[in-house]
């Protein structure tokens, strides 16, 4: 805008422009205020849907609070099918491998398991579901997959954890010297939480005597002295 311009000659310069382009003013504003509205309608359904699921997982639990186990299973099946990516589905997928397990159903646990570890969004809850999966494995007398499972590398806080799991696969396996080098990696981390300090003691406990008795083969008799 012309700095000499009079003042009536610059307001009638803005006027033109405003006619000029009112119908993107319009449609700017009118775009921002559907934006804002489609936001807030946006947010309103996804705390809506969180609150559903919340309701859900709470009925399964009190179904199976109740020994009604169909009803649970079925409660879990249809939170999973309708809101597959909410937190809430994984944790009622977790809720139901415990069942099974308790059921002896192991097959139907590790596919719950296999699912939540492989697909949760969540992380903890991912570890959880490997963690659980291992033991599950340990109970179906399976070692070798419950290895599988555990990772290679640090599990950061599940750490302590998978060390322990390593500890009783190995221990199956029959090989006392890994299994106790995994306990005493266990305790080293066992401030990360997620291990029971007392009952690691005791595991490390059983396997040390029979570590050092191992290490400690008596060598031969000195030579007496002729008399």
């Amino acid at each position: 805008m012309d700095e000499y311009m009079s003042e009536s000659e610059q307001w009638e310069l803005v006027k033109r422009w405003v006619r000029e382009n009112a119908i993107w003013i319009v449609g700017g504003v009118a775009l921002g205020v559907a934006g804002l509205a489609g936001w807030r309608i946006w947010e309103e359904r996804v705390e809506r849907l969180a609150i559903a699921a919340s309701e859900r997982y709470e009925q399964a639990l009190d179904a199976f609070a109740r020994e009604d186990r169909a009803r649970g299973f079925t409660i879990v099946d249809e939170l999973r099918r309708d809101q597959a990516a909410s937190p809430y589905a994984d944790q009622a997928d977790l809720l139901a491998a415990r069942i099974h397990v308790d059921l002896r159903e192991y097959d139907k646990a590790v596919e719950r398991l296999q699912r939540v570890m492989n697909s949760s969004g969540d992380e903890e809850l991912r570890h959880v579901a490997r963690g659980r999966l291992a033991r599950v494995h340990l109970q179906r007398g399976k070692p070798d997959e419950a290895l599988a499972v555990l990772p290679a590398s640090d599990g950061g806080a599940f750490g302590a954890r998978y060390d322990e799991l390593r500890g009783d696969a190995l221990l199956a396996k029959g090989d006392a010297a890994a299994a106790l080098a995994a306990y005493q990696a266990a305790r080293a981390g066992v401030s990360t939480g997620g291990v029971d300090p007392g009952l690691l003691e005791l595991k490390i406990n059983a396997l040390a005597p029979a570590e050092a008795a191992a290490g400690s083969t008596p060598g031969p008799a000195p030579a007496g002295k002729d008399g």
